[in-house]
């Protein structure tokens, strides 16, 4: 299983999840320590309201019907004063009720049918209009830090969970979708009906006003409290859901139940994965219950004004001091309902604004990640002419004074490569062998600048690999590592993937330069089978030609090979390294070798020892020198091979 990685920036934990307590949301200074570590970004409302500028008609035209709408719900209670007053219960000259006036009566009642059914459809529309755009930006958000993470250099994701990386793309981004579908109308509708419905109160009677909003500012203050609280839960809560993800890839890819069956570990990592779905469990239903006693006691004051209103009528009739009418009290109790719903609305929308917010920071904390590797300005496409003596430049690798330390290594400790120059020349075969950990592999990283030397210059084709297009770089090299990676797709998607316009005869051309045509063809499906999970249902060394295909359908200048062959068994070792002997012909080859007996006719071999280069030369004369290179070749032919197969 892969271990907890720091995060980039040397920041340890804030990408693969801190360790979650249980603070009580009492404990006001563990509260502010949680907030204290939450990601701060600078201007992000301003951020956030910037990934709706694309849609600013649609806006426009949303916030126009949420107005209307909002002004529209205001008029039936008014008409429901007229109809009682007017059209119910109408006062004759003399003062007293003289019955229901139908015509009067109907005509209102037409009027409030008419408001209700231009109200339901431009409810309609609206609703069409916010989830159009809410999703839509969602979606843009999505993909542009898919985009985003795609030029991430390679350091990045060998110290992030790709669960971790996955809940940000999934958990996160999906956790403000109804934030980005409802908040605009949600704010503006709700904001417009609570203000028209006010002054609807006003207009009917002022002292009943005053009753009904006397405990508003309390409201206020105690939905900030709750919404501070409920925004650290609702950080907690991804990060447990981002946990949750890197388990599942973990111990439920190919590989990960390999080895937890292998090592009869079902048992403790089903154990972990419950431990984190109980505190999951914890902090959802923590996150749900933050505040229901307080929408609970706002909830019984709005509904029990009503019967208080009717008190309060009752004793300003008796006490002479009003005229209110029955049309008024029903009017206003009418009112103070439709007042109810968006007020708790918005104080809900308010919460989850707060508690989107540190979903949209861990959002933007990701896209505001800068590559470490980038084009610099002026960067040019790869050279593929000659040099000042007429010899081709494409193909050419070349390491000058070489420094390079990984970015998580400690300062104090020794670079991976220290000082090392060496030069390949177009066509030549050039390998690297030494000890684990020399930094052989380091080296076949380096010149596709998948990282950034530390010290002195990687050239291509002449050309210092900063100052090349990264596009150009990699399209001119292929690389076949140990560990084959294949799609859950057929075999000929698998090598489409080098070269999506390739013909169905090309692939045939590059399997067979592989040598694993013959192989594929006696598969009941040929090239539409499926290769499984990591090509699972492939042998490694028929993955390996299959690897080694699609490097020859991409047809680089230069083929690194990374111990291609060291994971496989000896039969499946010659045929792969027949391929990879036809592949290299004709173009510059790196190999990185721990088997020797593999790069004994290379033109040049480089003994790494210590992340520097001890010896060169051809095999014969390397053996003659009775160095490094000679006691490991001695080593490994007196060691007997054992199958791996």
């Amino acid at each position: 299983m892969s271990m907890h990685g720091s995060a980039p920036g040397g920041q340890p934990g804030r990408m693969g999840g801190r360790p979650r307590g249980r603070i009580s949301a009492a404990d006001e200074g563990a509260q502010r320590a949680e907030n204290a570590e939450a990601p701060k970004i600078p201007h992000l409302l301003r951020r956030i309201a910037a990934l709706f500028a694309p849609h600013k008609v649609a806006l426009s035209v949303t916030v126009a019907l949420v107005l209307v709408s909002a002004a529209l719900s205001v008029i039936p209670p008014l008409l429901t004063e007229r109809a009682f007053d007017d059209g119910l219960f109408p006062v004759g000259p003399d003062g007293q009720v003289t019955g229901p006036n139908l015509p009067v009566l109907t005509t209102i009642v037409v009027a409030m049918l008419t408001v209700f059914i231009v109200s339901s459809l431009l409810g309609v529309w609206q609703t069409w209009l916010t989830a159009t755009v809410g999703n839509k930006v969602m979606g843009a958000l999505r993909v542009r830090m898919f985009t985003h993470l795609q030029s991430m250099e390679l350091s990045f994701f060998t110290r992030t969970k790709t669960g971790v990386i996955q809940s940000r793309l999934q958990n996160d981004v999906g956790g403000v979708a109804s934030v980005l579908t409802n908040t605009v109308s949600s704010v503006l509708g709700n904001t417009v009906t609570v203000l028209a419905a006010f002054v609807a109160m006003l207009l009917l009677n002022w002292q009943l006003t005053l009753i009904a909003l006397v405990l508003l500012p309390v409201m206020v203050v105690a939905q900030r409290r709750v919404g501070q609280v409920r925004a650290r839960i609702a950080a907690k809560t991804q990060e447990s859901l981002s946990e949750m993800t890197a388990i599942t890839q973990e111990t439920l890819s190919v590989s990960g139940i390999l080895l937890s069956k292998s090592f009869t570990r079902q048992r403790s990592e089903i154990a972990r994965y419950g431990d984190e779905n109980a505190n999951q469990i914890h902090l959802q239903v923590r996150q749900q219950m933050t505040g229901q006693w307080f929408f609970a006691m706002v909830g019984i004051f709005m509904s029990a004004i009503p019967a208080i209103v009717y008190l309060v009528s009752g004793w300003l009739i008796s006490g002479g001091t009003t005229d209110i009418s029955a049309g008024t009290i029903v009017a206003f109790t009418t009112v103070q309902a439709r007042l109810l719903f968006p007020l708790m609305a918005l104080m809900r929308v308010a919460l989850d604004l707060q508690t989107s917010g540190a979903l949209f920071a861990r959002i933007f904390e990701y896209l505001d990640l800068r590559p470490a590797i980038t084009d610099a300005p002026g960067a040019r496409p790869v050279p593929t002419g000659t040099d000042a003596a007429g010899r081709p430049l494409l193909g050419r690798v070349e390491f000058d004074h070489v420094s390079f330390r990984y970015p998580d290594a400690d300062d104090d400790g020794r670079p991976t490569l220290d000082d090392v120059s060496f030069a390949i020349e177009p066509g030549q075969y050039a390998a690297f062998v030494g000890p684990s950990g020399a930094g052989k592999t380091t080296v076949s990283y380096l010149v596709p600048r998948l990282y950034e030397a530390s010290g002195g210059a990687v050239r291509f084709a002449g050309a210092d690999v900063r100052d090349l297009e990264h596009e150009s770089l990699v399209s001119n090299i292929g690389i076949v590592s140990q560990e084959t990676y294949l799609f859950h797709a057929s075999i000929a998607d698998n090598l489409r993937y080098a070269r999506p316009d390739a013909t169905d005869a090309e692939l045939e051309a590059a399997a067979r330069a592989a040598n694993i045509h013959d192989t594929i063809a006696s598969f009941p499906e040929g090239y539409d089978t499926v290769v499984g999970e990591r090509g699972y249902r492939l042998s490694g060394g028929e993955k390996q030609r299959i690897a080694i295909a699609r490097v020859l359908l991409k047809d680089p200048a230069v083929l690194v090979l990374d111990e291609a062959t060291s994971a496989l068994d000896t039969i499946s070792e010659r045929v792969v390294q027949a391929a990879l002997d036809d592949a290299s012909r004709g173009r510059t080859t790196i190999a990185i070798a721990h088997r020797l007996s593999t790069v004994v006719s290379a033109d040049v071999i480089f003994v790494v020892v210590a992340g520097r280069i001890a010896e060169r030369g051809t095999h014969a004369e390397l053996i003659a020198q009775g160095g490094v290179y000679a006691s490991l070749y001695r080593q490994q032919a007196e060691q007997p091979r054992v199958p791996t197969a």
